[in-house]
This record gives C-alpha cells, structure tokens and sequence, in this order.
C-alpha cells in the first residue's frame, strides 16, 4: 500500500505557528539573557531555525492586535468586578467601550488568560 503525501491547509498552518509560540517566545529570551547559540535553542525545542526566524520577523496581523486590544480590556474589567462571565464581560465590552465582538471570541480570549469568574 502507498501512503499519499498530504499538504495541510490554510488553518493547520496557521495552528502550528499558534502550538509553537511559547517555544520561539523562550528561544528569543534565553538568547536575549544568557546569549545561547539559537541553534542550540532550536534544536532543544524542536523547531526549525528557519521557522524561528520567520516567527520573529513576521508582522503581526490585524486580528491579532485587536485581540490583544480586546484582552487588555477584558482584564481591566475582570479586575473591576470579577463576578462577571464572559457572556457579561462582553456585555461591557459593547456597551461602555464599543467594542462590538463575538462571545466566542471573548470566550476564547479568556480562556487564554485564565480568567473565570468567581461565584
């Protein structure tokens, strides 16, 4: 039997540069601080130099920056009144920002940080 060779699409990709960014993130710190070859770095985290190096001069998207901008604002309001769910952090977000977002979008972004409401 022959194996067929498969290409990933446009969002495995985009998932892989997601799956390895606390690596690069390490990389580029331990480089930075202790001024380890990054090649060394690569190989321990197992990535690609040339992937590394994409990562670090790549521009950041669009969307990624308005998420950013969203999680700033999510974490100012969840430090404001932790009480409140995703569902009522974007009810703020909508009504005292205007930021008008998804609630899976805020849902995803607080999952990132961690952040749950407390009852």
């Amino acid at each position: 039997m022959f194996l067929k060779k498969t290409r990933r699409n446009r969002e495995e990709a985009g998932l892989s540069l997601i799956r390895h960014e606390h690596i690069y993130q390490a990389i580029k710190e331990e480089h930075k601080e202790h001024n380890y070859p990054i090649a060394a770095l690569c190989k321990l985290g197992r990535v690609s130099r040339a992937s590394y190096y994409k990562w670090l001069h790549r521009e950041i998207p669009e969307s990624e920056q308005k998420n950013r901008l969203i999680a700033d604002e999510i974490e100012k309001i969840h430090t404001e009144s932790p009480d409140k769910g995703y569902r009522r952090i974007r009810d703020d977000l909508e009504r005292y920002h205007g930021i008008d977002v998804n609630d899976k979008r805020v849902l995803r972004i607080c999952r990132k940080l961690n952040i749950k409401s407390t009852i």
